[in-house]
């Protein structure tokens, strides 16, 4: 939605982009003002800067955008990744804290491969000279870290030993890093160039800033609630506003399982209970579906409602992951 709206400036003539009862929940106020700074009429159409969205333009202009980073990084990267097609230079400045940053980091590092040059400045500004423009080339799509994080996390919380192909350790992905986590945690991580290996050990809690990867905190939930002590997880509070309230959601899950968990404003403490079978909801969040499998794999009858919600990130999730019986 956020990348699709960006997009649209580039074309000539109206774009209207709507989604599901959700996606009309999710913020989009900061890429439309991001647009109207660079010379294109957006808007909401319900005017709370949600979905639906309203795009009419005549190409993109330029100039200088400033954007609130506390929300989502996708605002950034969704203008990034339109800057170079704009008539004029484009700065973007972004205030207040920048929230997954490796992701944007991802994003220039590919506008780069593709031959379009982003220039960063202080304080989290970002300029793109006009006039640049993508090349085709051959380029090949390394693995994806957070769907590699539901068969590092089974090995942590099976205590047995998970080894993933086509998974760089040291890629751009912030998701990479949750290798680290488990490694302080008590397991044993191997590093190879393009594949990793983790072997369980005696789980113990930590608490860590999950802003960098906030997607695996719903897999970190679940290998905490395994783990000796308390871990608490911090800096996520934007985590409200993904396919569900994750925050509320893995909190509300993990307590059907038994697991003391405690949820703050932008925080999660979870410590060790006797993890039970429950029936799981999802809420139609693929992270939840995939994280609360690997639950399963520790405790028996865990029952997943709604499993075919991974399909809007890895369609074949289940069948992957019944390789691990195999």
């Amino acid at each position: 939605m956020r990348f699709l709206t960006a997009l649209a400036a580039l074309k000539h003539g109206r774009t209207v982009l709507d989604g599901t009862k959700r996606m009309r929940e999710r913020p989009m106020a900061e890429v439309l003002d991001g647009l109207v700074a660079l010379g294109v009429k957006a808007y909401s159409l319900e005017e709370n800067g949600r979905p639906p969205v309203v795009v009419e333009a005549e190409g993109l202009a330029g100039g200088v955008a400033r954007i609130r980073g506390s929300e989502s990084s996708q605002f950034l990267s969704a203008l990034l990744m339109v800057a170079p097609l704009a008539r004029g230079d484009v700065r973007l400045e972004v205030s207040g804290t920048l929230v997954s940053r490796p992701y944007v980091d991802i994003t220039c590092g590919v506008m780069a491969d593709f031959g379009v040059q982003v220039q960063k400045g202080e304080r989290d500004s970002f300029f793109v000279r006009a006039g640049q423009r993508y090349l085709p080339r051959a380029y090949r799509v390394e693995g994806d870290a957070s769907n590699a994080s539901y068969f590092l996390a089974a090995a942590a919380v099976a205590g047995g030993k998970v080894r993933v192909e086509n998974f760089r350790p040291e890629s751009l992905q912030g998701d990479a890093q949750f290798l680290k986590i488990l490694e302080q945690m008590g397991c044993e991580v191997k590093r190879g160039e393009n594949w990793a290996e983790v072997r369980g050990g005696e789980l113990r809690g930590m608490e860590v800033d999950m802003s960098p990867m906030p997607d695996l905190v719903p897999t970190l939930a679940v290998v905490a609630a395994f783990a000796q002590g308390t871990t608490v997880i911090r800096n996520v509070g934007h985590l409200r506003l993904k396919e569900s309230d994750r925050l509320r959601t893995v909190a509300g899950e993990l307590a059907k399982m038994g697991v003391r968990v405690e949820e703050g404003k932008d925080w999660l403490r979870v410590e060790r209970g006797k993890a039970r079978g429950a029936e799981i909801e999802t809420h139609n969040d693929h992270r939840l579906a995939m994280s609360f499998a690997v639950a399963g794999l520790a405790v028996p009858g865990v029952k997943i409602k709604g499993e075919d919600c991974v399909q809007k990130s890895f369609p074949t999730f289940w069948e992957t992951l019944q390789k691990l019986y195999s």
